[in-house]
């Protein structure tokens, strides 16, 4: 267990990046193949848009994630947190160390981005898209990066989690990102059985349909028990979803650069977000 931690932990940016970029190329094309909804959008401009948006959020995590590091670290060194209170094996440190960089720094940040206005409206780009496919898992406001590296590191200094389990859990993120995004039909059995545990395409989907309540459903990243666990769990038949967000029927809001960016600092009207 050892190694398998320490392999994340040295692994190269390089690599990492290479990981993100093969898995989005992979699944940008299969799902052009065998797609949930047939394209009928100009899926380079889309994806070009989505990717933009990317490159943009990455200075910001790259910045960001220092501290995310250095919190590790310490923690690592001094054996500060929850999870150094007591003497525990390293596959179960791990563990629960990915269980809870998920709990705060997937489900609970993306619970609170729909139910908080200053955080909505940032996250509202990532709803904007009315075509989600694999590059949808990109489409965030490079600001949005603050909030979720900034929940990752509350849960690093909470629970005192090493740098490898945070990378770990990194590369997890990535790849349910993109295969809950993509564009694929599924097995509705092996979706359905699947998502007692994990977040699935089928479950996620939900989340992007165009009207409340379904856009208040299913925030979880990779593991689906906190959904399940806090009733914010749902599950309709995919064919039936509509993509977007009613309250902004402009087509520019969906496909501009320039709006998306400026969204957040737009007045206008919008249904306020739910209570919790």
């Amino acid at each position: 267990m050892q190694d398998f931690i320490h392999f994340f932990e040295t692994m190269s940016s390089v690599y990492r990046s290479g990981a993100l970029v093969i898995g989005l190329v992979l699944f940008w094309v299969v799902e052009g193949a065998v797609p949930l909804f047939n394209a009928g959008y100009p899926r380079l401009h889309h994806a070009a848009l989505n990717i933009f948006l990317t490159l943009m959020q990455l200075v910001l995590a790259f910045a960001f994630g220092i501290f995310v590091l250095q919190a590790a670290s310490y923690t690592s060194e001094h054996h500060f947190g929850l999870l150094y209170l007591v003497n525990l094996p390293l596959w179960l440190h791990a563990l629960l160390g990915i269980l809870l960089l998920d709990f705060c720094g997937g489900y609970s940040i993306h619970r609170l981005e729909h139910h908080f206005s200053l955080l909505w409206r940032f996250h509202i780009i990532h709803h904007t898209d009315k075509h989600v496919d694999v590059t949808t898992g990109l489409r965030h406001h490079p600001a949005e990066t603050i909030f979720r590296l900034s929940s990752q590191l509350f849960a690093v200094w909470v629970g005192g989690i090493p740098i490898g389990v945070i990378f770990l859990y990194q590369m997890a993120s990535v790849f349910f990102t993109q295969w809950t995004h993509a564009n694929l039909r599924s097995n509705r059995r092996l979706d359905h059985l699947l998502s007692y545990l994990f977040v699935t395409p089928n479950m996620h989907k939900v989340h992007h349909h165009h009207e409340k309540p379904l856009t208040d459903m299913n925030y979880g990243n990779v593991f689906s028990i906190w959904d399940r666990l806090f009733g914010t769990f749902a599950e309709v038949d995919p064919a039936t979803l509509h993509y977007g967000i009613d309250s902004l029927p402009d087509a520019a809001d969906h496909d501009k650069l320039s709006r998306l960016l400026l969204m957040p600092f737009r007045r206008r009207n919008k249904p306020k977000p739910t209570d919790l």
